[in-house]
């Protein structure tokens, strides 16, 4: 496995443990949820219910994939699985990636502004820095704008093992 899609796993791993248990649970994807949804305040209800129902699916195929000893908890070594087969959870990230995007895009324009965009990856848990890094990866129009379809495509790319050199790699490289 590449040492990019390692690190990649690692953080979202720290992130997703909003708890700070160092074990991933449903409660995580619940506060995770919710931290998310406060901050789309523009956004129809309808697209924060997919949110919330999207991190509810990603815990429960989190669980149903990953938890070995079937305890209720996915550790990091669990976690890691995902990157090894990540045809297992494609259609997971894909409905989570798409749920975001649409978050990040309430008048339906099929763009996201940079501070919507910093704000929800913000509630996440990212480093500003990181987050700005990230959305100029994705090489954003003269109105400081990303198409919703390019970050959703970055989402799913974050957890593929084969890819280097992604824009994702933004999030987890520490400046000097």
């Amino acid at each position: 496995m590449r040492s990019e899609a390692v690190e990649r796993i690692e953080l979202i791993f720290r992130l997703f443990d909003a708890n700070g248990s160092g074990q991933l649970d449903s409660g995580d994807f619940d506060l995770m949820a919710r931290r998310v949804v406060a901050v789309a305040g523009g956004s129809a209800q309808a697209d924060k219910e997919r949110m919330i129902s999207a991190f509810q699916k990603y815990w429960e195929t989190l669980e149903a994939e990953l938890d070995a000893d079937r305890n209720g908890l996915v550790s990091l070594e669990e976690f890691s699985a995902c990157t090894l087969s990540p045809e297992r959870f494609d259609a997971t990230v894909g409905e989570f990636a798409e749920a975001l995007g649409a978050l990040g895009d309430p008048d339906g324009d099929g763009l996201i502004e940079r501070p919507v965009f910093a704000e929800l990856m913000s509630a996440i848990g990212f480093r500003s820095e990181n987050i700005h890094a990230l959305f100029d990866a994705f090489g954003p129009s003269d109105a400081d704008q990303i198409r919703v379809a390019t970050w959703v495509e970055g989402i799913k790319d974050y957890y593929q093992p084969e890819k280097a050199g992604i824009a994702g790699d933004q999030l987890v490289t520490t400046s000097a």
